[in-house]
């Protein structure tokens, strides 16, 4: 019974798909493309929430400052990305209002239609990319697209499939440099409590567990949370 339930509710759909792009009608196998073409954009939504704004960068440094701390699991990986992505979110709230002003709104109104809902949606993102990107990730995927380069870079003429890779590159060479940095006053701070240990001839102590409570103490003495949050949603431009 469930079978055949599911069989009745599926061939008047499959019919209808195929009635409306038959070979006779041509505006339906467009609206059934359009359709199809939607549905695959609304599935790749989480991947572009992620490889398209901030999200990469932000992620990153958070753990690596949860590695520089030694803190293993604290906070968890599902508060991490919890603040990866609310950050996100706050970091692209005015190029969202954009998109939303000028693509959304009139697609919606019927006044403009879905190519360029999607060419109007695409250029706040590409602005942002765009301000964000390495020029040298940006030659290097010209190079490897074959496209050449002039001497004065026009970004209107840089396609999507190159922008969004060498804006990727460009995103983990920022977190990481940034995870550098971050690391840095901690293993100060695990040098300095290793030499006292050596010096007081405690060698059966781990340094780690002594450094431990240190790290948080300094690190929450110094505002860490607000600093670290300060710093990554400044590094980003075009948008503040």
């Amino acid at each position: 019974m469930f079978l055949g339930g599911i069989t009745a509710y599926a061939l008047p759909l499959e019919l209808g798909l195929t009635l409306g792009g038959g070979e006779g009608d041509p505006a339906g196998v467009v609206s059934t493309l359009q359709v199809l073409f939607l549905f695959s954009l609304i599935a790749l939504a989480p991947s572009l929430l992620v490889l398209l704004t901030g999200f990469v960068r932000i992620i990153i440094v958070l753990s690596f400052m949860r590695q520089a701390m030694a803190t293993q699991q604290m906070p968890p990986n599902q508060v991490l990305i919890g603040i990866a992505l609310f950050l996100t979110i706050f970091v692209m709230t005015p190029i969202f209002n954009v998109i939303n002003e000028n693509a959304l709104q009139p697609f919606s109104a019927g006044e403009i239609s879905m190519d360029e809902a999607i060419e109007l949606g695409m250029a706040p993102i590409r602005d942002f990319m765009i301000a964000n990107v390495n020029g040298r990730d940006i030659s290097l995927f010209l190079d490897l697209a074959q496209i050449p380069e002039p001497e004065e870079l026009d970004w209107d003429d840089v396609p999507n499939n190159v922008l969004i890779p060498a804006f990727i590159l460009s995103e983990l060479s920022t977190a990481f440099i940034m995870g550098f940095v971050i690391y840095l006053p901690f293993i100060v701070i695990d040098m300095v409590t290793a030499s006292v240990l050596m010096s007081m001839g405690m060698m059966m102590l781990p340094p780690a567990m002594i450094s431990l409570p240190f790290k948080i103490m300094t690190f929450l003495l110094a505002g860490g949370w607000s600093y670290i949050i300060e710093w990554l949603m400044r590094s980003f431009d075009g948008v503040w």
